[in-house]
């Protein structure tokens, strides 16, 4: 079971006494590719030189609206910096993490919103994926990309909303990140929405360290869980292992230009 873990914090320093340990297991399970992603200006360094010095992991770079107040305006300019930079170099895959959280009531949504779009043009201007963190924001998100409609479309990670919003963001081409969080027997909604989801639709996540799934509770989540997320997604939707591998990776592999 071949497998690309579409959304992972690799670089955190929740991993710094195992990194290349959790590595070496991810690749004994299948995990053959995954996407690192960066969260804020400071980090952005530190996640390349993990990627450019291990095969089969892939950088995504944006500003997480959950550190609003870390970012500040020169920040965009020098992510615009770093994508002109690494043009079409093959370990960028994408802009994010970005997007919009309404669940935290301190984050301003006007700033955050401005923040969304500045980051959507810069996806459009460089044909990149956006890889977007939408939380309790589902609506102004869709509104906000139907003004864009973005040529490479992208994922909206930990997607966890309803059956008819799902509809409308694939209506615009993007996939839906699928992780730890419909593992948990209580996600009734969520399991609900997974089970009717096209498999076109998916691909696989884990979000690590953060959303460990319901095998390992109360733990660090890892990359390497990804093929036991798998196999309890696979359940839900009715299909093997193998085949929600198979199309999600496939899904995957389209999105980033990936062979």
């Amino acid at each position: 079971m071949q497998l690309i873990d579409t959304h992972t914090h690799l670089d955190f320093p929740d991993f710094d006494a195992d990194r290349s340990a959790v590595l070496a297991r991810c690749r004994a399970l299948g995990v053959e590719k995954l996407v690192v992603l960066g969260v804020y200006q400071a980090n952005w360094q530190r996640l390349w030189d993990l990627v450019e010095s291990e095969d089969g992991l892939y950088a995504a770079f944006g500003l997480h609206p959950i550190y609003l107040e870390q970012h500040h305006p020169e920040h965009l300019a020098e992510l615009r910096a770093w994508l002109e930079r690494l043009a079409g170099n093959r370990k960028l895959c994408a802009i994010g993490e970005f997007g919009l959280d309404w669940y935290v009531p301190e984050l301003d949504h006007e700033r955050q919103q401005a923040l969304f779009e500045a980051q959507l043009k810069l996806a459009a201007e460089f044909e990149l994926p956006a890889l977007l963190h939408v939380r309790r924001a589902h609506a102004p998100t869709i509104a906000t990309l139907k003004r864009y409609r973005l040529k490479r479309a992208g994922i909206v990670h930990a997607f966890a909303g309803s059956l008819e919003e799902a509809k409308e963001y694939l209506k615009l081409g993007f996939k839906l990140g699928l992780g730890g969080a419909a593992t948990w027997p209580q996600a009734n909604r969520l399991r609900k929405v997974v089970a009717q989801l096209p498999l076109e639709a998916m691909v696989l996540e884990t979000d690590a360290p953060d959303m460990a799934p319901a095998m390992h509770p109360r733990q660090r989540n890892s990359p390497e869980y990804l093929a036991e997320i798998c196999r309890g997604l696979a359940e839900l939707r009715g299909v093997t292992p193998e085949e929600l591998a198979s199309a999600s990776s496939c899904n995957a592999c389209a999105l980033f230009g990936w062979q």
